[in-house]
């Protein structure tokens, strides 16, 4: 199979940074753009040109124009975008300040808007190209304490299902990849939380207690997936990641076709003929 060229945004730790080395490992190039390039230390020695290492802040529109164009210049065309960068604020609606959730909206959904607007012209230009977007299992089916990453998700998915149907004819595939719980730090050192308000406590509680260390998925596992949906001739949309997932979504839209249908005859009423 041909080498591809693939740019990973986030590739400093976590999914990121261990789909860039299976890549790299394979033979592919790889555009792998972080905060602090200082991460991508190991990468570069081990694999030498065919990482790029690109220094870039997501926040930053003209940025991504710029690292976007310094990849395709590289190495002469993209294949694919993976759009990883983007983290976790934990805590409760109430708890979140404007500037936490201004921040959650402008890295995890404008970062991604802003990396997705500069691929298209390359790819369009190229006659191909898959665009893949990290979303969650939360981006389908919410939970507590973490409202406005939830939100910042289902925005993504909404973005990125109208994108398919509008880069479709220009040769362009989009998929949304959504991940249930992994053993990242994506928790840890990655998130940010709120000042917390005693009296979500025990939700909170009830939250850490439901997730039993068995039901955390080993990030290393998800490479061989995500090789797969790159390499595949027909990308799905949406391709859920960890054994969790599915069952979770499969409930979630069970119970809401069960009340949608209940309220059937509220809703055609509504119409008004």
């Amino acid at each position: 199979m041909k080498s591809k060229i693939i740019l990973i945004t986030g590739a400093s730790r976590g999914l990121g940074k261990i789909w860039a080395e299976a890549f790299l490992k394979r033979g592919d190039k790889v555009i792998a753009t972080a905060r602090d390039i200082d991460s991508l230390k190991d990468l570069v020695a081990t694999y030498g040109e065919a990482i790029l290492p690109v220094k870039l802040d997501v926040n930053d529109r003209e940025q991504c124009f710029a690292a976007v164009k310094q990849a395709d210049e590289y190495f002469g065309g993209i294949d694919v975008l993976i759009n990883n960068a983007g983290y976790g604020l934990f805590g409760a609606i109430e708890e979140t300040t404007e500037q936490e959730a201004r921040d959650q909206m402008e890295t995890n959904v404008f970062g991604l808007l802003w990396m997705t607007q500069a691929i298209i012209p390359v790819m369009r230009e190229q006659g191909f190209g898959h665009i893949i977007q990290i979303s969650s299992v939360l981006g389908v089916a919410a939970t507590p304490i973490l409202g406005i990453y939830n939100a910042s998700k289902w925005a993504l998915e909404g973005l990125s299902e109208s994108l398919a149907a509008e880069v479709k004819g220009f040769g362009i595939a989009v998929s949304i990849v959504e991940p249930n719980a992994f053993g990242t730090d994506w928790n840890a050192a990655s998130a940010v939380r709120t000042k917390s308000i005693a009296l979500y406590d025990g939700i909170k509680e009830a939250l850490n207690s439901y997730f039993t260390p068995g039901m955390i998925g080993n990030p290393e596992a998800t490479a061989p997936a995500i090789l797969k949906l790159v390499d595949s001739e027909k990308p799905p949309l949406r391709l859920l990641l960890g054994k969790l997932a599915l069952p979770r979504v499969q409930q979630v839209y069970a119970d809401r076709l069960a009340v949608w249908d209940s309220w059937k005859e509220v809703s055609a009423a509504a119409h008004g003929h």
